[in-house]
């Protein structure tokens, strides 16, 4: 490899700032911040809004949109009338 053209890729902490969850990928993602694990390492933090522990597809938590209560059905209504 070519020294000097290749990104840093290390393991790097990344941390969902909602409900602080971590997990530790490589990763070339740019951080300005550490953090230090419980085993003793220290490793580059990037910090995420959301992540696979937090949103609401991946936990169960999303609503359907057929349950907004009965928005759907006003709507289908309203313009069944302007398609006939």
């Amino acid at each position: 490899m070519k020294e000097g053209i290749h990104p840093n890729y290390r393991p790097v902490c990344f941390q969902d700032l909602s409900n602080g969850a971590q997990f530790i990928i490589n990763s070339c993602a740019p951080t300005k911040e550490t953090v230090k694990l419980d085993d003793g390492r220290e490793l580059p933090l990037f910090k995420l809004d959301t992540s696979s522990e937090s949103h609401p597809f991946y936990t169960g938590t999303q609503k359907s949109v057929d349950n907004m209560g009965g928005r759907v059905e006003k709507f289908r209504n309203r313009y069944a009338k302007a398609a006939k």
